[in-house]
């Protein structure tokens, strides 16, 4: 009997292990369309509202490479705005530790001395790890003090999975972690610099040269962006290349209304260059091809909710102030499933206070929480008190 017993506990517990499972796998997410690219990960996003259009293992971490000096450059083109008065004043003299790094390099010697805005274009064009160190020990002091800021600005844009150790992009590990990301919180970094004019400006320059301050040498640089000329309306953005990372690229486009960022991390290694833009290329057509701009606003009506005990038999009741058809103007695709729920209650009980939340409008795509807005109430009912029905009695016959 005791045996039975066993043997029922295992059965009804190996049942409930495949059960969990089963449950497992259907809570995966399974993009509709699945493209042919070499990356590790790849991710198309909807610059305009961040809305991811398509992803493969694009929130898994990895290494990013040089496509790290996106938030060194935006980070700088903020501080030049916050410190415009100084920044013309005060250049940038390079440390030996600037001095020392790497290739690929711009070549600067300790104590050089150049413009903050200028050695932004051999950031972003030519991706020297140099620079990116002169502009980090010339903002914050030293290279760990203008990681944490990275961090800290990753954080505000909603980048749970980055952590930045270096401004260049070069392989690091520090205090037990990674310089690393994913692909989507790559997407949101760079949406976020491409509302930056000064940063479009920068990546779409095909070459720039400026001088060493002491006028000993002057520098010229190259865009080695292959992508702007590879598709209509491309934009860049940033390339990058280590021993872990692979091949990288973050690119953007903007055509017929549509303004796309792709990210492909691990595009390859040595000999294969090329698949990057190969991938990157993929990414554009299938956002091209498959979304067009659609409103998914549903008017409706809001009819004024029946008030218990207040003074007023009912209340006006109304949707907070908004530019919902701009809002929820969007890029969808033919599969993509809309639907809208509101949740309030049918009757109300005074007293009732005007603008207060009594429930949600909520729009939701492909069962994700895309837009909530707040139901309100629009007038106030004061509660139908016994002095308030004297009042009325006096005022009928008096």
């Amino acid at each position: 009997m005791k045996q039975c017993k066993k043997n029922l506990e295992r059965l009804l517990g190996a049942v409930a292990a495949v059960m969990l499972c089963i449950s497992s796998l259907l809570q995966v997410p399974v993009m509709a369309d699945e493209l042919k690219v070499y990356a590790r990960a790849a991710l198309l996003m909807d610059a305009s509202n961040g809305r991811i259009l398509y992803e493969e293992n694009g929130y898994e971490k990895l290494p990013m490479a040089s496509t790290t000096k996106i938030m060194t450059c935006i980070l700088a083109l903020e501080y030049i705005k916050e410190h415009e008065t100084t920044v013309w004043e005060e250049p940038v003299e390079v440390s030996g530790h600037a001095a020392s790094m790497p290739k690929v390099k711009l070549g600067v010697q300790k104590g050089d001395k150049f413009l903050l805005e200028d050695l932004l274009y051999s950031l972003m064009l030519e991706s020297h790890n140099d620079t990116a160190v002169a502009i980090a020990e010339y903002i914050d002091g030293s290279v760990p003090a203008f990681a944490q800021r990275m961090n800290e600005k990753a954080r505000s844009l909603g980048c749970r999975d980055t952590n930045f150790i270096t401004p260049n992009g070069l392989d690091a590990e520090a205090d037990g972690k990674t310089h690393e990301t994913t692909a989507a919180d790559l997407a949101r970094i760079a949406a976020y610099a491409l509302k930056n004019e000064d940063f479009r400006k920068i990546i779409g320059t095909r070459s720039y040269t400026f001088p060493e301050l002491s006028g000993r040498r002057t520098f010229q640089v190259y865009n080695k962006d292959r992508f702007l000329d590879l598709m209509d309306g491309a934009i860049g953005i940033k390339t990058g290349f280590t021993g872990k990372a692979g091949y990288c690229f973050v690119g953007a486009l903007e055509r017929d209304k549509k303004t796309f960022v792709s990210v492909v991390l691990g595009s390859g290694w040595p000999p294969h260059k090329n698949w990057k833009w190969e991938d990157t290329k993929t990414l554009m057509e299938y956002g091209l091809s498959k979304y067009t701009e659609k409103c998914i606003l549903q008017p409706y009506t809001y009819r004024p909710l029946p008030v218990e005990e207040g003074i007023s038999a009912q209340a006006a009741i109304r949707l907070e102030s908004g530019d919902r058809e701009k809002e929820l103007t969007m890029l969808l695709s033919a599969e993509d499933i809309v639907k809208v729920t509101r949740q309030y209650p049918q009757k109300l009980k005074a007293p009732v206070t005007e603008g207060t939340c009594i429930g949600y409008e909520k729009y939701f795509v492909n069962g994700q929480l895309w837009r909530s807005y707040k139901i309100l109430t629009a007038e106030s009912v004061d509660l139908r008190t016994y002095s308030y029905c004297l009042q009325q009695i006096f005022m009928l016959y008096f």
